[in-house]
C-alpha cells in the first residue's frame, strides 16, 4: 500500500484522469474514456488525500489555466503559451511536500515532461475545436434529413456518426451498434436524430 501511496504515481494518475476527461469532452458517446477518467480520478484522489499538499503549487496550477486559454484564444501571442507551461512545470514539481520546505514532492524530470505532453495534447485538441467551430458546414442543413451516414460510436441518447467527410453528434430512440449504417429522420441544431438504415431506406 506504501508503494501505491506516492506523489510521484499520484501526479501522473492526476494528469492522466484530466487528459481522459478532455477527451471525453471532444468525443462524447463512448462510455469507455468516461468510465476510465472517473476510476483513475477517483483513485487519483485517494492518493492526493494520503499526501500532504502545497497550497500554493495548487493554486499556481490552476492560475496557469488563464494564460493557457489567452494562449489558445489568441494563437499569436505564444509567450502566454510558455508562462502556463512554466506555471504547470514549477506547481507540478512542488505540488506535493517533500520531506523539507525547499524540496519537490515530484520527480523534476517526470513533472517537466509530462507537463509539456499534457499541455501540447490540450493545445492541438483545444485550437482544433475552436478551427472547426469557425467553419461552416459542407454541408446544406436544411438537407440533411435521408442522408446515409455510419455510426462512429454506438448511439442511443449520445454518439457520433459520419456523412460524407463530417463527423455529427447524434442520438437515436434506439440503440445501434458502431459501425451501423444510418439515416438521418430529424436535426436538432448541430445535433442529429438517427435511426438504423434498412434496405428499403437506403
Amino acid at each position: 500500500m506504501e508503494i501505491l501511496i506516492n506523489p510521484n504515481i499520484a501526479y501522473l494518475l492526476i494528469v492522466v484522469g484530466i487528459v481522459l476527461v478532455i477527451m471525453a469532452l471532444f468525443a462524447p458517446g463512448t462510455g469507455i474514456i468516461e468510465l476510465a477518467a472517473f476510476f483513475i480520478l477517483l483513485l487519483a484522489f485517494w492518493e492526493i488525500s494520503q499526501l500532504p499538499i502545497n497550497l500554493w503549487a495548487l493554486a499556481l496550477l490552476v492560475l496557469g489555466v488563464i494564460p493557457f486559454i489567452l494562449a489558445v484564444r489568441k494563437s499569436h501571442k505564444m509567450i502566454y503559451l510558455v508562462i502556463a507551461l512554466v506555471a504547470f512545470i514549477i506547481g507540478s514539481i512542488f505540488l506535493f511536500k517533500g520531506d523539507y520546505w525547499w524540496q519537490p514532492g515530484v520527480n523534476p524530470i517526470l513533472a517537466i515532461v509530462t507537463s509539456i505532453l499534457a499541455s501540447g495534447f490540450l493545445w492541438i485538441a483545444t485550437t482544433k475545436v475552436l478551427e472547426s467551430e469557425k467553419m461552416r458546414p459542407k454541408h446544406d442543413l436544411a438537407r440533411l434529413i435521408g442522408d446515409i451516414g455510419e455510426a462512429k460510436t454506438d448511439i442511443f441518447d449520445e454518439g457520433s456518426v459520419q456523412l460524407e467527410s463530417e463527423l455529427w453528434s447524434a442520438r437515436s430512440s434506439t440503440p445501434i451498434p458502431m459501425g451501423s449504417k444510418v439515416r438521418v429522420v430529424k436535426r436538432d441544431g448541430f445535433i442529429l436524430e438517427v435511426e438504423p438504415a434498412t434496405p428499403n431506406n437506403t
